[in-house]
């Protein structure tokens, strides 16, 4: 029987798999036109999959595929030009082996100890067949300097070869997390290179490599297929398009998230799949410590510039517009954090956004010692979440808190002192998400699901009569658009000309809507 597979290869034989041929169609012209290229996707993204099935689609046609890996290497391999030569050779001659290609033997060159013997090499073996060189973990290797001058040898070659004047591999394929013209950033991050003087940070031998735009997230019709597939086999009588879309609003098509999910509803939720069921797989998964997990916490921890751009984004709600030439956004957009969306970056997908907010909610409450005086309990009255309540508490708490503090400091952490005040209390019985549409600096909307309610609280900064009718009049206007009558609007007043005094809250009628106002200054 089949499963869902979040480790490793996937097996369409073993595992349930999104139909991605048309992907798989779109890579394989790539190929044809003879081009050099490289793949480059967040870990866990299933490029090693998509390699895969690659490689089975070309080596049913005209090609001879060599599928090698960096993910293992020699420290002789890695750190002298005779050990990359040998190294690589043997890697090529140990895939075409045990493809019981009859020219295997010919890739094994003890002879070959530089990178010129190399090329001349490369051109005799490459003179009849179409080879197709596919490396995958090319950002694995520890000195990469090496590499680098390996991938100018193959530039010059491909070069020549446009020109009628040599032999080489028909087509490359470079798989990894990192863009090749950032190897050399990821090497001074790590320690392992040092630049000399007049030596660029981003200086790529990789400039014949053809853009790939092939979308390599899955969308719906995709995840639909994986569906399809187990209910085959399952006949749960699921609404496969309702759930599908669901995953894909969560995950935005990241296929470790789309099979995690999936793989939580067969395994530890008695197979629910409604809108619910994802839900609850989402809640288990922020919580549970998996490679992925790790992974986004350990280059959070090692790149402070690109935890203050997330925390920017995430946050205080800004808008970062796409710079090329910005190394962390680059950074942000490798890891899988950002995604580019016409002019901007925003948040990758929900799922990532909901670990962030944990994340920094975390870090507040250790760096701020929160710690209110209220369990769940408090909040809970049969088996309802008081929200009024929570928001009576809050406003109290923040007054008493944070009134004497410095008002900037407060601006710029209102929302996130809000978040962390809340999260604990809708902890175990709830769940909370922020609405990205309407995250920027001065409005962010908090949607809390408890049991069968939602509540939707809008959060604002004060400027001013007008702009609080503004802000009643949007939420009322959100509210419409999400067919409920009761909202809730959290005002923070950092007036300097005038004391307001002590937190203000009542309920108020607006455009046909009940809206819990309430007003915090300090």
């Amino acid at each position: 029987m089949r499963e869902f597979n979040v480790t490793g290869l996937c097996v369409p034989a073993k595992h349930y798999m999104a139909d991605t041929t048309e992907k798989i169609k779109a890579i394989m012209k790539m190929v044809e036109k003879g081009d050099y290229f490289s793949i480059n996707q967040p870990r866990q993204y299933g490029k090693t999959t998509t390699l895969s099935l690659l490689d089975k689609a070309l080596s049913a046609l005209d090609y001879t595929v060599i599928r090698i890996s960096f993910e293992v290497t020699s420290d002789v391999m890695d750190n002298t030009e005779e050990g990359f030569c040998q190294g690589l050779l043997e890697k090529c001659e140990k895939h075409l082996r045990r493809r019981k290609m009859p020219e295997a033997s010919l890739w094994k060159n003890e002879s070959v100890n530089t990178f010129n013997m190399l090329d001349t090499v490369l051109s005799e073996l490459c003179n009849e067949k179409k080879y197709v060189l596919m490396i995958d973990e090319v950002d694995k290797s520890s000195n990469n300097i090496i590499f680098l001058r390996f991938l100018g040898i193959l530039r010059d070659k491909y070069l020549r070869r446009a020109d009628d004047m040599d032999d080489t591999f028909h087509s490359v394929i470079l798989v990894g997390v990192y863009n090749i013209k950032n190897l050399k950033i990821k090497m001074i991050n790590a320690g392992t290179h040092q630049l000399k003087e007049g030596e660029q940070r981003i200086n790529s031998p990789w400039n014949i490599s053809a853009d790939m735009n092939v979308d390599m997230s899955l969308n719906t019709t995709e995840i639909a297929s994986m569906l399809q597939e187990y209910e085959k086999d399952h006949q749960t009588g699921m609404d496969i398009g309702r759930i599908a879309v669901e995953i894909r609003n969560y995950t935005n098509g990241y296929p470790y998230l789309v099979s995690r999910i999936c793989q939580k509803i067969e395994e530890q939720l008695n197979r629910d799949w409604t809108i619910e069921g994802v839900q609850k797989a989402i809640k288990i998964m922020l919580f549970e410590r998996t490679t992925l997990v790790d992974d986004i916490a350990k280059n959070l921890y090692n790149n402070e510039e690109l935890k203050k751009l997330m925390y920017s984004i995430v946050i205080s709600g800004k808008e970062m517009r796409y710079n090329n030439t910005n190394n962390t956004i680059d950074l942000g957009l490798t890891f899988g954090f950002l995604i580019k969306v016409g002019d901007f970056v925003v948040i990758g997908n929900k799922f990532f956004e909901k670990l962030l907010y944990e994340h920094f909610i975390t870090e507040n409450s250790l760096a701020n010692h929160i710690n209110h005086r209220y369990l769940p309990s408090d909040v809970i009255q049969d088996g309802r979440f008081n929200l009024p309540l929570v928001l009576e508490k809050f406003a109290n708490h923040y007054y008493e808190m944070y009134r004497e503090n410095n008002r900037k400091f407060l601006e710029d952490e209102c929302r996130m002192l809000f978040l962390t005040y809340l999260s604990p209390l809708i902890n175990g019985g709830g769940y909370y998400h922020i609405e990205s549409e309407t995250r920027n600096a001065t409005r962010m909307d908090v949607i809390v699901d408890y049991g069968t309610e939602q509540f939707i609280i809008e959060l604002k900064l004060w400027y001013g009569e007008n702009s609080h009718e503004k802000a009643l009049d949007q939420l009322a206007g959100y509210l419409d658009s999400k067919n409920h009558t009761v909202g809730y609007l959290v005002t923070f007043d950092f007036r300097k000309e005038e004391n307001i005094g002590k937190p203000q809250w009542s309920y108020v009628e607006h455009n046909g809507k009940k809206i819990f106002d309430v007003l915090i200054g300090v």
